[in-house]
């Protein structure tokens, strides 16, 4: 990562935190009125190099629910080769995290994992470790010097319309390209596919 876009990683997720706080508030007001359970939840993910992390979210389903679901369906998709859509329907979501889902606030925690350094706003999602596990070696390219992002070309670009191959392109593109400007026009992007919710569940 250059020094531009450590900066502007850091200037960007300081000014969200700050700006943000107050709907912070509403959000984990009605996370905590919905449901019992705690409002983030927190899950190991794969970051630059392989190494391990724990990254922050919104909690958007039931405390408790089954994680094989999600499991299941993510080792389908690697194998499958078709494009992906989302899980729909799901009936471990609750209403209120149906809506943080569509709209991405439930990402918005991990602007603390940009800080610390483990992620950066841009870049290449970062997978499950039982995700990793199922790769083949060309896809773990993807995590393999490159920082975990928030969000990235695969969300302003394909997001359901595309294959897993095919966001593992995109991401490997990215990788070869990445430069501050590069990531200025992402994040512009990410802006209009948020407020639009395209491809989001």
């Amino acid at each position: 990562m250059s020094i531009a876009c450590r900066v502007l990683d850091l200037i960007v997720a300081v000014l969200m935190l700050v700006l943000l706080t107050p709907l912070f508030l509403v959000v984990v007001l009605g996370i905590k009125l919905e449901s019992p359970g705690p409002v983030l939840f927190r899950q190991q993910r794969v970051g630059r190099n392989r190494r391990p992390f724990l990254v922050a979210k919104f909690r958007t389903m039931f405390h408790g629910a089954d994680v094989d679901v999600h499991r299941n369906y993510m080792l389908a998709l690697i194998e499958s080769g078709e494009p992906a859509p989302k899980l729909t329907g799901d009936s471990r979501v609750t209403r209120f995290g149906g809506f943080l889902r569509r709209t991405s606030l439930d990402e918005l925690p991990q602007l603390w994992n940009v800080l610390r350094g483990d992620m950066s706003l841009v870049g290449p999602r970062p997978p499950i470790p039982y995700e990793a596990c199922n790769y083949q070696p060309w896809h773990l390219r993807r995590i393999l010097g490159t920082q975990p992002g928030i969000t990235g070309v695969w969300q302003v670009e394909g997001r359901s319309k595309v294959s897993f191959d095919e966001m593992v392109r995109m991401d490997l593109r990215y990788t070869r390209e990445c430069s501050l400007g590069l990531d200025l026009r992402i994040l512009l992007r990410t802006v209009l596919v948020v407020i639009r919710c395209d491809g989001a569940s």
